[in-house]
């Protein structure tokens, strides 16, 4: 039994964090899916890197851009082609599991993270533009992607909703997902059909607490509060998919919104490769890797189900990091707005790069 057979066991889905034309066409996603990964997710870095770095485009670039495309309908044709075959190779994972997994995350511009009806037009547009049961369209949790999130839902519209790093972030989702849900079913929908998931950034986290920690003369709690934060936000999941409110929906087939552990690889050389999965393994959840740290994990990862265990030794760290000067509220949202930042950058440097390209394959 290989290891991502071992952790679907744990209840834990692996997703991939990556996607690349070359990688999709050369059967490579399709061996991984009969390996057992169960969805794939995107970003505009991850586009950026895919098409500004690789050949695999030029033709389709050279042949859109004589067709009078604009560079930002060349992005759009390129990125809905590939997230559709990718849903395609994944919809047996979809159908075999009744719609709980196979799914291919797409993000919104980044741009529009700001501009609440903006948003909502712009996953309504790409949803219905895809045409896949199997595809989620990515939503930020700032304060402005929160009632899009939960408009989208309410629209039929499977969400990953991404860039949260806080508890309180968190709790934002889980609401606007419930809320959604609700005025989907009231207006006839159904929930069983929908989707969702929570994405929590952890890497991340860790590397911004560290640097801090480390200005401070404090080395008893580097490297430990992304995976404490994360196991609180995990008991957060399991205390707002409970109840009476959540149980009238569940008895008419809704699923719950799965908490997703994303920025995943290890930034600090110090620490494990695997921290990152080996940590957060547990039933209703997903981990998205990058392609260097899941052949990590199925190298020597350890499949264990380690997401309850140490709660009380989680809430204590949390607590102390507090106590010895370091506010990880302001912290958790800074990261929060420099994602929102990033993306933006490389979704404007991905535009910059396919409009060079343009410009050069039309000479």
């Amino acid at each position: 039994m290989n290891k991502f057979d071992l952790l679907n066991d744990l209840g834990q889905a692996v997703w991939l964090d990556f996607i690349r034309r070359s990688f999709i066409s050369s059967s490579e996603l399709q061996r991984l899916v009969q390996d057992g990964l169960t969805g794939v997710t995107s970003n505009p870095s991850i586009f950026e890197a895919a098409i500004a770095g690789s050949a695999d485009y030029d033709p389709d670039i050279r042949k859109l851009a004589a067709s009078g495309k604009s560079v930002n309908e060349i992005y759009e044709t390129l990125a809905i082609e590939d997230i559709r075959q990718a849903a395609d190779i994944l919809r047996p994972v979809f159908d075999r599991t009744l719609g709980d997994d196979g799914y291919v995350s797409l993000e919104v511009n980044p741009a529009l993270a700001n501009d609440t009806a903006a948003t909502i037009s712009e996953a309504s547009r790409l949803f219905h533009t895809l045409d896949r049961p199997n595809i989620m369209i990515k939503i930020p949790a700032t304060p402005e992607g929160i009632p899009a999130i939960e408009a989208a839902i309410s629209q039929g519209i499977n969400v990953n909703v991404t860039l949260i790093f806080s508890v309180k972030h968190y709790e934002s989702a889980a609401r606007a997902f419930i809320a959604g849900l609700g005025k989907f079913s009231t207006s006839g929908g159904d929930p069983s059909r929908i989707a969702s998931v929570a994405s929590v950034f952890v890497s991340r986290l860790d590397t911004a607490v560290d640097r801090q920690l480390a200005e401070l003369g404090e080395d008893s709690l580097q490297g430990k509060i992304a995976v404490a934060n994360a196991k609180i936000v995990y008991a957060r999941f399991k205390e707002i998919f409970s109840g009476e409110r959540w149980e009238s929906l569940s008895g008419q087939g809704a699923r719950v919104q799965r908490p997703l552990w994303a920025s995943t690889s290890t930034k600090n050389p110090a620490y494990s490769d695997t921290l990152y999965v080996d940590s957060l393994i547990g039933p209703h959840t997903v981990n998205t890797l990058p392609p260097a740290t899941l052949d990590a994990f199925n190298d020597h990862g350890s499949p264990t189900k380690t997401l309850e265990t140490g709660l009380d030794e989680a809430r204590s760290n949390l607590s102390r990091i507090n106590k010895i000067g370091v506010d990880l509220g302001a912290i958790t949202q800074a990261l929060q707005e420099d994602g929102v930042r990033a993306f933006a950058k490389s979704f404007e440097s991905l535009m910059s790069s396919i409009a060079e390209k343009t410009a050069k394959l039309s000479s």
